[in-house]
């Protein structure tokens, strides 16, 4: 594999290496298919924001046995959670259980117009007070949801949305993305986004399909394969 830029992270935890390699599995029903994004999505968020996210000091408590203690709470640098309709949805769950408090969720609608391959963006719910500190729906950071990253044309566009928005910061956290893809979403904005993601797979097909890939997970997670 070629070299990647310094914001393109590809776990090596062997416990997502085996649970992306089933998630591959055209036998894995599509129950097993939603618990192993969430699955997932979890140990990806984990390590994502192992350093994108800082703990702090917080109030003093007292534990059970009355010992006073310090709590630890994160830096209150407004977060919220973007995901990429419909397949970043199965992934909402996983960073709401990882979060220690309620977040902001905001959705972007794009897809692939099938002759060009370029996104089209639908839906978009993003509040337009993201720079009032009063606003609950405002944030610095913003984590997109993007479960595949093929031809990088949506997430890129995603970021790019973000970006006019007034986001200081962007996670992308992927359950695998192709390489050319990748590139293309990391360097739309290098120094304000970091990627992550369980996999990475070097070939598309003429379709912009990963190859070998997942399928479409939207289809799968949401039992619509041939509609």
């Amino acid at each position: 594999m070629a070299s990647l830029p310094n914001n393109i992270h590809v776990s090596t935890h062997p416990c997502l290496l085996v649970k992306l390699s089933l998630l591959r599995s055209k036998s894995t029903s599509a129950k097993e298919v939603r618990t192993l994004v969430h699955e997932i999505s979890l140990l990806v968020a984990a390590e994502a924001l192992a350093s994108s996210l800082e703990a702090i000091d917080g109030p003093k408590d007292v534990t059970t046995l009355g010992f006073e203690y310090i709590t630890s709470q994160i830096a209150p640098e407004g977060v919220c959670l973007v995901p990429i309709l419909r397949s970043g949805l199965g992934m909402v769950d996983a960073l709401l259980t990882l979060l220690p408090e309620p977040v902001p969720v905001h959705h972007l609608g794009l897809y692939r117009e099938p002759s060009t391959l370029e996104p089209v963006e639908y839906y978009n719910n993003l509040p337009n007070h993201i720079g009032d500190p009063a606003s609950p729906g405002s944030g610095k950071l913003a984590i997109i949801l993007d479960p595949v990253i093929a031809t990088g044309g949506t997430c890129a566009a995603a970021i790019q949305t973000l970006r006019e928005w007034g986001v200081e910061r962007i996670v992308v956290l992927s359950i695998v993305a192709a390489l050319p893809g990748v590139q293309k979403a990391a360097g739309e904005w290098p120094e304000g986004v970091q990627i992550w993601c369980a996999g990475i797979d070097n070939e598309l097909t003429d379709k912009g399909m990963l190859q070998p890939g997942l399928g479409d997970i939207g289809d799968r997670l949401f039992l619509t394969i041939g509609k």
